[in-house]
């Protein structure tokens, strides 16, 4: 703290740990997070019977056809799995309506309003423009069936003993699951209906300055003050969701964080940020509530599935690359600061923005520092997302495409958005693939976190003082929404596999469907995009000028990422191919 706080002195040191659990934004992000979590839990987990009943039921129908081969996942395994996939516990009132509540802006071609407001006949027009793709792509599906379960029954025919026929019925199945994929997408174009958002929009604004509010009064703020200035960030937000919902802009990858940064630096930097919005420019109380909901997404089940192979190109490339590429920037690139580097680093190497918001929580980067790093992040997500997929199909050997592209888009793209938009286009399995290893990564965040708050404590910020950091001090510095995150992350994923124990697929419904797809990936991207719109106007544009003299961070991302690109795919070609080839053919 800048100033000495006289509610401290008169606390004793033992009381005064105690009292910042309800006075420190990284505690009430833990607190809030949680919250939201828990009323998940209490809106689905009653459901639980049902769901079982429901499963239990499908598998009955399915199963014994399913699972008559082990050599391949048959047609009746892909049905057996998709009408498992429709039973989600967030299917019920309550789910539908915190759904439409909490819905973003959406997708919009040529007029903007359409991102909260869709009349009857424009509805009618989409359906009718959608119907004609969707009919094409039905009957490619078709077409794909047939030759797929004709190659199966051949394949039965010889008991699957026929390895080459065996191959070929698996690369059958293996279209025909992509096109219905593909006919799936569209359908949600042929079934879009009319809507009207701006009253849900308005609650919805209501709502998150009471939620947030609550904990800035509890810790010693103006909660007036907030709830007058959150109107301008959620108005904003709300602007830089509906640029990202253009469908051109869509397509690219360009998300809703640039928008928000970019608006907030363009307030900031030419009318300014009115004085009474600073009280809700909270840019950690945001941010740090949604990475404790992202916590619940890390399951620990999902991870073994892929083993060993993913393990290693997510936990053993990963620090390499970032200790690489922060002794590069610092001995090569000679960036200045060692705290931009470190989160530029963390940035590029671990998930994008939430690992870049941990370490620069964890070494005190200053906003403009973060800025860099989020929006290097963003850049090079956007064109990777186009080109790997580009280069993975061009040049990769057709039996490898699915795997060990899907291993290295996982590996690479920053963000699990850009890695399912990118490995989709590989179809279901890369997609699979790369989501998990990405998942896997995501774990990291709180590890990198750690130790960088022990480096910058222990060996930086003693040479900048020349005073040595003791053990309480670290402790000060770590950031402690990562337990948060740590926590929800162990929590849901006990609970998933203790639902699986149940019956297969329960956990997917009641967790992966239910709590994090039904309340904390809802609640999260708000929060995110609140964060980004507010480190937009903490940010003067001097500060960030001098961070690009010589264009140092362009240079230190941009081979800090060839590395990771080459390592990584050098990498898991030796895991999957290599070292593990009986379980990558298992996948």
């Amino acid at each position: 703290m800048a100033g000495k706080d006289p509610r401290r002195e008169s606390i004793s040191p033992e009381r005064w740990e105690w009292s910042r659990l309800l006075r420190t934004k990284d505690w009430w992000a833990v607190w809030l997070g949680m919250l939201l979590l828990s009323i998940g839990s209490a809106i689905y987990f009653p459901k639980a019977p049902d769901i079982r009943e429901r499963l239990e039921g499908i598998e009955a129908r399915y199963s014994e056809h399913a699972m008559r081969t082990d050599k391949f996942k048959t047609i009746s395994f892909y049905r057996m799995s998709d009408e498992k996939q429709k039973v989600k516990a967030k299917d019920n009132p309550t789910g539908r309506f915190l759904a439409k509540l909490l819905k973003k802006p959406r997708e919009w071609s040529g007029n903007p309003l359409e991102a909260f407001f869709l009349s009857e006949e424009k509805a009618a027009d989409k359906r009718q423009t959608a119907l004609v793709k969707y009919e094409r792509a039905q009957m490619v599906e078709r077409a794909s069936f047939d030759i797929a379960a004709a190659m199966e029954k051949a394949a039965e025919t010889l008991s699957f003993e026929d390895e080459n026929l065996n191959k070929r019925a698996d690369s059958a199945i293996s279209k025909w699951r992509n096109n219905h994929m593909k006919v799936l997408k569209l359908e949600k174009d042929v079934k879009v209906k009319s809507y009207n958002q701006i009253v849900y929009i308005l609650v919805l604004g209501i709502a998150f300055a009471l939620f947030f509010g609550f904990g800035i009064k509890i810790m010693g703020e103006s909660f007036l003050a907030f709830v007058k200035g959150f109107g301008f960030i959620f108005v904003v937000g709300l602007v830089a969701y509906v640029c990202a919902g253009e469908s051109v802009l869509k397509y690219y990858g360009i998300g809703y964080a640039p928008w928000a940064i970019a608006l907030g630096l363009f307030i900031n930097n030419t009318v300014g940020a009115p004085k009474w919005v600073r009280p809700a420019v909270q840019t950690e109380y945001y941010i740090k509530t949604g990475l404790v909901l992202l916590g619940a997404e890390i399951l620990f089940e999902k991870i073994l599935f892929i083993g060993a192979p993913g393990v290693f190109v997510a936990w053993v490339v990963t620090p390499i690359v970032w200790l690489t590429t922060y002794w590069f920037g610092q001995r090569v690139v000679g960036i200045a600061s060692k705290r931009l580097n470190a989160t530029i680093c963390s940035d590029m190497s671990v998930c994008g923005i939430s690992a870049a918001i941990a370490t620069a929580e964890a070494c005190r980067a200053k906003d403009e520092e973060l800025t860099i790093a989020i929006g290097l992040s963003q850049i090079f997500t956007a064109i990777m997302g186009v080109v790997l997929p580009l280069i993975i199909t061009l040049s990769f050997p057709l039996d490898k495409q699915i795997v060990l592209g899907g291993a290295w888009m996982g590996g690479t793209l920053d963000s699990t958005g850009s890695v399912t938009a990118a490995s989709a286009i590989l179809g279901e399995k890369a997609l699979y693939i790369a989501a998990t290893i990405k998942m896997i990564q995501n774990i990291l965040i709180g590890v990198i976190a750690f130790f960088v708050a022990i480096h910058f404590t222990v060996k930086v910020e003693s040479e900048e003082t020349n005073h040595r950091m003791n053990i309480r001090e670290i402790w000060n510095r770590f950031p402690k929404f990562v337990l948060g995150f740590m926590a929800s992350s162990i929590i849901f994923s006990h609970l998933y596999s203790y639902f699986n124990a149940q019956t297969g697929g329960m956990g997917y419904s009641m967790i992966d469907q239910g709590v994090v797809k039904g309340m904390a990936d809802l609640f999260r991207g708000w929060f995110f995009c609140f964060s980004f719109v507010s480190i937009g106007l903490s940010i003067n544009f001097r500060n960030l000028r001098k961070h690009f003299a010589g264009g140092k961070p362009l240079i230190l991302y941009a081979v800090g990422q060839s590395f990771n690109l080459i390592l990584t795919l050098a990498v898991a070609y030796v895991m999957f191919y290599v070292a593990f080839p009986r379980l990558t053919a298992a996948l």
